[in-house]
């Protein structure tokens, strides 16, 4: 994980170099499950089932190897797993913020 220095100046001129969107916490869960918590405390499950057991699950079918699907960790606050296969914070964080959790399929995800 990658972390940024804040300088005393951006501190004081009341600055947020760093979106609330950035994922500081994620584990594996039982059945293509997430539980996935944000800078900002908002926290929830994504249900990743439809998307990894898809027809449609283009690189996501990888994740398919229960192996796989548990080396979730996160780079530059994002879920990401071996492989570069990875998700976008900001449409996660928007889903889980209004519902407190989501499920994804290969249309994307559900708000």
């Amino acid at each position: 994980m990658c972390s940024a220095q804040v300088s005393k100046s951006d501190r004081s001129a009341g600055l947020n170099i760093t979106p609330p969107w950035r994922v500081v916490a994620v584990s594996a869960m039982p059945a293509y499950r997430l539980h996935v918590q944000f800078r900002d405390g908002t926290s929830g499950i994504v249900d990743m089932t439809a998307l990894v057991n898809g027809d449609s699950a283009g690189v996501f079918a990888s994740l398919r190897e229960p192996s796989v699907f548990e080396a979730v960790h996160i780079e530059f606050g994002a879920v990401t797993w071996p492989g570069e296969v990875d998700l976008a914070p900001d449409a996660l964080y928007a889903a889980i913020k209004t519902r407190g959790g989501c499920v994804i399929s290969a249309e994307g995800v559900a708000q």
